[in-house]
C-alpha cells in the first residue's frame, strides 16, 4: 500500500501531536494579582473589633494596681523553709503594723465555691491571715466621710503569697473561696467576740444594694 504525500503529512502531524505534552495555559494578570495579594484581613478585623483588651493589673514592680479602700493595709508574711519544714510569723505587735492591740483570735474555713457575706462590723476591725487555699476578699465602702465611699475592692489572698490584711469598721465584706480546697483563715479582730451582743450585720450575697455579683457562687452571711 502506497501512502500519498497528503496522507504522509497527516500521519506525521498525528505522531507529533500524540507524543507532545499539553502546554499550561498562560497565567492571566488576575491570577498573578491574587497570588501576590496579602491575606484577607476581614476575619482579623471582625474578631479584634469584638475583643476586649487587657487593662493593666500590676506595676513594673509586680504590685497590684487594684485601688484599695481607704484604711486597708497589708503586711507580707514570709514563709521560712528548710529541710525540717516551714515556719511563718502571723502577728507581732512590735511590727507596729496596726495601731490597735492583739486581743482575740479565731480561725474559720470557707468551702470551695462558697461565699461568706455580706457582713459589716460597727465597733471593730477584722485582720485576716489566710493559711491555706485561695480566697477573694471583696470590700464595699459605705462610710459617709470616706474618700473611697461607694468603691468596691477585690483582694485575692493565697497560700502562695501569705499576708495579713485589715478590714475597717463600717465596710461591707464578703469572703469568696475561689480555690479547689477549703480556705483556712485566722482572724485577729480588734475586739473580743461578744456572745450576748455580736457586732455583726448581714446582707444576702445577691443584695441589689451592693454593686458586686458572685456568678455561680453559693452561700450567705
Amino acid at each position: 500500500m502506497r501512502l500519498s504525500h497528503t496522507n504522509l503529512s497527516r500521519y506525521s502531524n498525528f505522531s507529533k501531536n500524540e507524543h507532545q505534552k499539553p502546554l499550561k495555559a498562560p497565567l492571566e494578570m488576575d491570577d498573578l494579582t491574587a497570588r501576590d495579594a496579602p491575606p484577607d484581613t476581614s476575619l482579623l478585623e471582625q474578631t479584634l473589633a469584638a475583643a476586649a483588651k487587657d487593662a493593666q493589673m500590676v506595676s513594673a514592680e509586680g504590685r497590684s494596681t487594684n485601688a484599695l479602700i481607704d484604711g486597708v493595709h497589708f503586711r507580707e508574711l514570709p514563709t521560712h523553709v528548710d529541710e525540717r519544714g516551714a515556719v511563718m510569723e502571723m502577728y507581732d505587735p512590735r511590727w507596729n503594723w496596726h495601731a490597735e492591740p492583739l486581743v482575740f483570735a479565731y480561725c474559720f474555713t470557707v468551702r470551695p465555691g462558697i461565699v461568706k457575706g455580706w457582713g459589716l462590723h460597727k465597733e471593730h476591725e477584722d485582720r485576716y491571715c489566710l493559711l491555706q487555699g485561695e480566697m477573694e476578699l471583696v470590700l464595699y465602702d459605705v462610710r459617709p466621710n470616706s474618700r473611697t465611699r461607694g468603691q468596691v475592692s477585690r483582694i485575692v489572698l493565697t497560700e502562695y503569697n501569705r499576708r495579713i490584711v485589715n478590714i475597717p469598721r463600717l465596710v461591707w465584706h464578703a469572703d469568696f473561696n475561689i480555690g479547689a480546697s477549703d480556705a483556712l483563715v485566722v482572724n485577729f479582730p480588734t475586739k473580743p467576740y461578744d456572745h450576748a451582743n455580736p457586732d455583726k450585720y448581714r446582707l444576702p450575697i445577691d443584695t441589689p444594694l451592693i454593686p458586686h455579683k458572685f456568678p455561680g457562687a453559693r452561700g450567705g452571711g
